[in-house]
């Protein structure tokens, strides 16, 4: 759904927008190129950047996250990077009330939120005004379905939940653990299905949902690229210090892409090339899966292609009456 007319005024040489409670949104598969684009186009548009991929929550994950390097993250504000410890959960609605808090903290200081992330759940919980179920946590059933989880696998233990409640397992990716434990114990804890205790509310803001794209073959060579130059700079090393900290290897956050892999060549489970063979497989499956949350058919997203010259289209399409929407 279409704004009203926006209206722009330049504050030195920055741009920035008048309307009421602005979101720009990134969005696009893993390896895109979403950290270079939001951030260049944050530093023309007078904005701050919250993360949206969940795998960049924890301290201490940087190498096999492709976390924004110090360098970026000093060039442009940066939020919810390393706000938890590897064994702590951050749940969707603290993610989601964080995300709400900041943004209008950013606005508050007139400049722009841009929401950027590969994590497509997270992002539709924004956009949508998903009311996460209220069901308290219930510790003692979490950790019985944790040491459940660890002991059977986390694609087994997500097979439980597709046949308990089919819809909720659709929006879950079938790895990861802390998502179908929380799912699973709110189910045994209320007798309902997850999948019908979420509902949504309006939401107080305006957005623009922008997506970026490349072709297969070429993210396919990108996301090769990048697996390799993690190793080289040094994704053994950085979970090698994260298990010497203390950190069980079967922790949730460990199952994220490339640290399962890495930790079992330490423990001499898989050669290297069998890990890299591994990452490279699943970050495949990993980008279709992503695609799932964002289609190119969806008519509310601004698809871009990545080539010379796209920041400034993308900039052009910010700046224009157009794509502005709300719920």
């Amino acid at each position: 759904m279409l704004v009203k007319k926006t209206n722009y005024k330049y504050d030195g040489s920055k741009m920035r927008l008048l309307i009421e409670k602005p979101l720009i949104i990134i969005i696009g598969p893993t390896a895109v190129g979403k950290t270079e684009v939001s951030i260049n186009l944050a530093e023309e548009l007078n904005g701050e950047i919250i993360s949206a991929d969940s795998r960049l929550f924890y301290r201490g994950m940087n190498i096999g996250t492709a976390k924004p390097s110090s360098t970026d993250q000093n060039r442009v504000s940066h939020y919810l990077i390393d706000v938890a410890d590897i064994d702590e959960t951050w749940s969707l609605a603290v993610f989601q009330e964080a995300v709400y808090r900041i943004a209008d903290e950013i606005r508050g200081r007139g400049k722009i939120p841009f929401l950027v992330g590969g994590t497509g759940q997270y992002v539709r919980a924004i956009i949508e005004g998903w009311c996460i179920p209220p069901q308290e946590p219930n510790s003692k059933l979490r950790e019985k379905l944790q040491s459940w989880g660890y002991a059977i696998g986390s694609e087994k233990l997500y097979e439980k939940l597709q046949m308990l409640d089919p819809a909720a397992a659709e929006k879950i990716e079938p790895r990861n653990m802390r998502r179908t434990i929380r799912a699973l114990e709110v189910i045994l804890s209320t007798g309902r299905l997850f999948s019908t205790q979420r509902y949504r509310k309006p939401i107080d803001f305006q957005y623009k949902l922008i997506g970026l794209l490349r072709d297969r073959k070429e993210l396919y060579q990108r996301i090769d690229k990048r697996i390799e130059c993690m190793f080289r700079a040094g994704l053994l090393e950085e979970v090698q210090t994260i298990l010497n900290s203390g950190f069980e290897r079967n922790l949730p956050s460990l199952s994220a892409i490339g640290y399962k892999e890495a930790i079992a060549l330490l423990h001499d489970e898989i050669d290297q090339d069998e890990a890299i063979r591994l990452i490279k497989r699943r970050t495949r499956q990993y980008v279709r899966r992503q695609a799932n949350w964002f289609k190119e058919s969806d008519p509310k997203i601004k698809w871009f292609r990545m080539k010379p010259g796209v920041n400034e289209v993308v900039k052009t399409f910010i700046l224009s009456t157009d794509g502005w929407q709300y719920e």
